[in-house]
């Protein structure tokens, strides 16, 4: 298992850095938010990471993929999460394109994954019913009939949401909430009668949804695998978009501790520049050492999600202590470098302030640090 980038994975990150520099800066993101997007995203920066490839990723050639592992979205979030950039490679590609990648029967994956890579067309996980992140506790009805299945509840916090042509719901076809098996995956379109998709506003702007399905009738292709089979490919999806993001977060943190690194050079107090101060010497250190942790639980995690010899047990526990220790590490460096700018840090001024609320939502996605320490604890 190696922990470091390969050379094409190198120039990969580095076209990524170059490409949201340019396309991509913070300000962008400033002026999403300030124009209120309902897509929380720009259109055509999505349509130019499409035509660079991001979105072929993760998926083997013969599927129209450039089949560079998971290990290669690791750079991609990493430059997202140093510009704060948004766009729907998680929520589209990581999370519901691997569910039709891996769950999908040859239809389903000609049908959706070629549409998803040339960016034609979004899906998007219908997954949380609860305040925090639960995917066992699945509760919305699908009963099957005559004509395929009928879909009943409710979902939030669909991560891009709004926009999206169809959506992977988990559903529950057999046993009770809280139990893996009766698991079941369904694809359903965004204007089906009864599905109602509302905004579902966030402190970092970006796109979420609630889903209301009122008896949504779907066929059987709609379904994704066998009926109650669908909780090993969900929670190999699920260790995916953890990973990422892991990388994501990790990407936030390197830059505020860049941009706190550079105050504490420049601001001067008492005739002193601050960073002459031996207790801020010291937070920094920590921080450093946090983020050095944090890259090497990362590269462990991204390595496993491409090691088909390692157990299931062990990949959990990798992908749960990056997604802990990169969720941790950052929300500890956010609040040091609000700490350390002192009561500037916390306007809209400065960029510090965008960084932290979306360290807050992406640390709470797809799992906290509460989760992740239990998970990891329950697989050793």
């Amino acid at each position: 298992m190696s922990l470091r980038y390969s050379d094409e994975q190198r120039l990969l990150a580095d076209s990524a850095r170059d490409f949201l520099a340019d396309c991509s800066p913070v300000s962008a993101q400033r002026r999403l938010r300030d124009e209120a997007s309902a897509l929380g995203f720009s259109a055509q920066l999505w349509s130019d990471a499409v035509a660079l490839g991001w979105s072929a990723v993760p998926f083997p050639e013969a599927l129209g993929g450039l089949e560079f592992g998971c290990k290669g979205l690791g750079p991609l979030f990493e430059a997202m999460g140093r510009n704060l950039s948004a766009m729907p490679l998680l929520s589209s590609v990581v999370l519901a394109g691997s569910l039709v990648h891996l769950a999908g029967n040859t239809a389903q994956q000609t049908r959706w994954l070629h549409a998803l890579i040339g960016g034609e067309q979004r899906l998007a996980l219908a997954l949380e019913e609860h305040s925090r992140h639960e995917p066992q506790r699945i509760a919305v009805q699908a009963l099957p009939n005559e004509q395929g299945y009928r879909l009943h509840g409710e979902k939030f916090w669909v991560v891009d949401g709004l926009g999206a042509d169809a959506y992977v719901v988990a559903a529950r076809t057999a046993g009770q909430p809280g139990d893996s098996s009766g698991i079941s995956l369904f694809l359903v379109p965004a204007d089906a009668p009864g599905l109602t998709v509302s905004a579902l506003p966030m402190i970092d702007s970006r796109n979420s949804a609630r889903l209301q399905m009122d008896q949504v009738q779907v066929s059987h292709e709609a379904l994704l695998g066998n009926e109650g089979e669908g909780w090993h490919a969900l929670d190999s999806a699920l260790d995916r978009g953890r990973v990422c993001l892991a990388a994501e977060l990790l990407g936030m943190a390197g830059q505020l501790f860049d941009t706190t690194l550079e105050y504490l050079k420049t601001r001067v107090q008492f005739d002193t520049r601050i960073g002459t101060f031996q207790v801020l010497q010291h937070r920094a250190a920590q921080m450093y050492i946090d983020l050095a942790l944090s890259r090497s639980a990362l590269m462990a995690a991204l390595a496993s999600l491409d090691d088909d010899s390692l157990d299931t047990r062990t990949r959990a526990r990798l992908v749960s202590l990056a997604k802990w220790k990169a969720g941790d590490t950052a929300i500890k460096v956010a609040n040091e470098a609000v700490q350390m700018h002192g009561g500037i840090g916390v306007t809209d001024e400065l960029d510090v302030g965008l960084y932290l609320k979306r360290v807050r939502v992406a640390q709470s996605c797809l799992g906290d640090r509460d989760f992740h320490c239990q998970r990891y604890a329950s697989n050793t």
